[in-house]
This record gives C-alpha cells, structure tokens and sequence, in this order.
C-alpha cells in the first residue's frame, strides 16, 4: 500500500466534516435554462477506509442534495482550521455520490448513527461518495508538501 495513500487515510479517518460541491452538470455558458446550478453544503460524515468512500446524511430535497441526484459527480473539501500555517493540512476530492438503499444504506446507517448518535432517529437519506480522487496538501511534512491518490 502507498504510504500517500496511508497518511490520506489516516487524516480523513481522523476528521469528521466535509465541504461537499455539487452542480447541475449543465454547460457553464449561455443564457435561460442552459445555466449550470451550483451550491455548496457542509456534512458530517464517516469514512470507510477499505472502499475509499465517506458516508452522510442528507435529504434529497436540500439543494445540494436535489443537484446530486441530477448529476452524481460532485467534489469538496475536508480540512480542519489550523492555528499556524505550517500546520495547514486538508484534502480536495473528486467523488460519484450514490443515494443508499437496502443493505447499504443500513450499513451505513448503522455505522454513521456509531459515530453520531443524535442522528439514530433522523429519517434523512444515507449517501455514498465513492472517492475517485484525493489531493492531500500536509505542511506538517515540509511547507507545501502533495500527497495524491487516484481510483485505478
């Protein structure tokens, strides 16, 4: 296993909210209908390590969630605030967001209402983000320090 992709996941083990991005898919130029829409929302989340995915909660009527229905390919950010910028270290990933049903959403149920207890009773749909590619900036090992992983 790559030692990039080792620390990658350890630090997205280690964290618990993500800046997810999503859009319609529609071209960026034009005028009425042809507009792309775009919105950004914060989530928390869990992350299986094994599949390279991260698991939330949110419902499909929010507009983020509305727009990853319309096109499933979204990207974000994880990163917590530093206090010092060699200590700046976060992710930007490219991901396919799938809604859950059946045995993978209750899996994903069940492990996300683990780490987030108050949301056991919320009704709110389980997502997937299937990572597809994660860029890791860690000025921890030296100011400006990348780390890249990319699905094979």
């Amino acid at each position: 296993m790559s030692t990039d992709l080792e620390h990658i996941r350890q630090f997205i083990c280690k964290q618990h909210l993500l800046t997810i991005c999503a859009s319609s898919g529609a071209k960026m130029c034009g005028t009425g209908s042809g507009m792309m829409d775009m919105w950004c929302a914060n989530c928390f989340y869990v992350f299986d390590a094994e599949l390279m995915a991260l698991w939330l909660m949110t419902e499909t009527h929010t507009r983020h969630g509305a727009l990853m229905l319309e096109n499933s390919r979204v990207v974000g950010t994880i990163a917590p605030k530093p206090k010092a910028i060699a200590l700046i270290c976060g992710v930007q990933y490219r991901a396919e967001a799938v809604l859950l049903s059946g045995d993978g959403e209750t899996l994903a149920r069940t492990r996300y209402g683990k780490r987030f207890p108050i949301a056991r009773t919320m009704p709110a749909p389980m997502w997937r983000l299937d990572l597809q590619e994660v860029k890791m900036t860690d000025n921890s090992l030296g100011f400006g320090t990348k780390l890249h992983w990319v699905c094979a």
